[in-house]
Parts: structure tokens; sequence; C-alpha cells
């Protein structure tokens, strides 16, 4: 079966190696066109260091990109990591169809921070699907489904690098064996339980130390390690990626206004909330790399009083 592997990044590349690993015939890679000055993708490292062909189109509504993709007279194309859109007429294009990796449990989380929502919203439980693509945004029908815990101290980077992405890697395969063996289903998602939210960016990442210890908690998770939740500190944005929530007996006497720091220790500061507190771990500014909090906290002179807006 001649499979054409069309993804980026990290994941793509291992899709790539794991498929050439045991002897698939891969013909081609799609991988999406770099910015300027940008490092050359891994993808497109692994298949030119594989001596494949290696193909960048900046859009795929053209019908001259679709006819050099006939050319490669596909069976299937394994989508990794794809951004752009696809359109139905290159989906279609090989023999067997194609195939794409989204990491979420859908309908649910459709669109482009899967990851990123569960957590945000404090789910337990999240997940990968393997599916068809068709014209919609994550609306094919479903090939298969693969389950994972979201601990509660669990952040984005610990349920992806840890489980979704090595989960992701073998799930494109047994996809691969369902469809060489003429067995891989397609289940019509209930477009009525879908969710969709939209790209988890800076503007989502602010935390308001208004809201209760949990929501900031689930941010901060969520977030951690892109786009970074933060705060501001006398105008300037500081970013938050750990942190240990201290929920409150008694919400009443938390102490302090929204935001104020309370307590100083060489492990970080404690910021007031809601209904507690939350203990900050390690943080980022702009001009500096990840740090402890507290070494954040001596070399910025935090005192308590100090309020973040």
């Amino acid at each position: 079966m001649r499979i054409v592997v069309h993804g980026q990044q990290a994941f793509g590349k291992a899709v790539l190696e794991a498929l050439r690993k045991r002897g698939e015939d891969v013909v081609a890679v799609y991988a999406a066109p770099e910015k300027e000055g940008a490092k050359a993708d891994p993808l497109k490292e692994a298949a030119l260091a594989a001596k494949l062909p290696v193909y960048q189109p900046a859009s795929y509504r053209k019908p001259e990109v679709w006819q050099e993709f006939k050319a490669l007279k596909p069976d299937l194309q394994v989508m990794a990591f794809v951004t752009l859109f696809v359109p139905e007429e290159f989906l279609t294009i090989p023999t067997k169809g194609s195939i794409q990796y989204h990491p979420s449990l859908l309908p649910k989380y459709r669109g482009p921070s899967a990851i990123n929502w569960p957590i945000i919203e404090g789910d337990t439980e999240t997940g990968l699907s393997i599916f068809w693509p068709d014209n919609g945004l994550d609306t094919g029908d479903v090939l298969l489904q693969k389950k994972t815990h979201i601990g509660p101290d669990d952040s984005l980077g610990s349920v992806y690098f840890d489980r979704l992405f090595p989960m992701g890697v073998e799930a494109m395969l047994e996809a691969v064996d369902l469809v060489k063996a003429g067995k891989a289903p397609r289940i019509k998602q209930d477009h009525a339980q879908a969710t969709y939210e939209g790209r988890c960016g800076r503007d989502n990442a602010r935390i308001d130390w208004g809201k209760p210890w949990r929501q900031i908690h689930n941010l901060i998770r969520g977030c951690n390690p892109a786009p970074g939740a933060w705060t501001a500190l006398e105008g300037k944005a500081v970013q938050i990626f750990e942190s240990k929530p201290l929920p409150a007996r008694d919400p009443k006497g938390i102490g302090g206004k929204m935001g104020e720091i309370v307590e100083v220790s060489p492990e970080g500061f404690t910021v007031v909330c809601a209904d507690g507190r939350i203990k900050v771990l390690r943080v980022k500014t702009a001009d500096g790399p990840k740090v402890a909090a507290g070494e954040f906290a001596a070399n910025a002179k935090l005192t308590t009083g100090t309020r973040f807006a």
C-alpha cells in the first residue's frame, strides 16, 4: 500500500519513522511550509534523510496541487499533524482515502487547542481520535479512539508528551493496519454532542484572581507550556507555569484582597483568590527564562501586600 505522510513537527516525524521502521511503503511526505528564517521542520528533515520527496504547498485548494498528488498514485494519506485546511478534492485522491489524528475524543473539543481546553475545563478524561477528515472542522467519521486520564496535577505538557503523543503514534499504526485489512470503521459523530473552543491564546490565558482556586489552577495547568497563563505585576506580564491550590476551609477568612501576595518563601509566593489561595511555584518574565517562583520573588524583591492586576 502506497502511503503518503502529511504533517509537521515532532509528531509527524515520529509517525513517519514508525511507519518506515516496520516496512510500510511510504512514497512521499507533505509538510507545512516554513516561515521565513525558521528552522527546517523535523518531519521534512526526516523525510529528506530518508531520501523521500517532500512537498510543501502553501494551499491545498489548487488543482495543480491535486494533480501533483495524483501523480504519486497514493493508496492512503496519513495526516499526523496538519494545520492548513485540506479540501475533500485532495483528501479523496488516495484510493483508500485519508485518515487524520486529533487529540480529543471527538466530537468533543473540535478545533486547534483540543488538549488545552479539557484541562482548563477541569475534565478528568481526554483522549485521541483517528478519523476520516472531510470539509468540516474535525467533523468526519471516526475510525478509532483511545482514552486517557487527566490527573489533578497534569498539565498540557504531561498529557500530550507522556500519553497522547506516544498513544497517537501507536493509534496511527493500528489505523493503518485496519485500512490495509479492509476493516477500518466509519463511525458517524454525534454532532449534537459536539463542542468547539477556539485557539487558546494569550487573551484566554490571563489569570483573573477573582475566580475560584480550581479555575485558576486548571487554567495554569492547561496553558503549561503554551500559551502560558499570565498575570500583570506593575504593568509587566508574569507567566505562571506551576502552582499548588490552597482551598480555604472558610472563604470568608482567606485574608487579603484578590490578587494580593500574602506569603513569600524560598518555595514561591502565595496569592489570594476568590475561595482560597494559589501557591505559585514556577514563573517566567518576558525577558527571562523559567525559574522557581522563590528565586523570582527574591530577585524582584516581592513582599506581602504586593498585588497582581
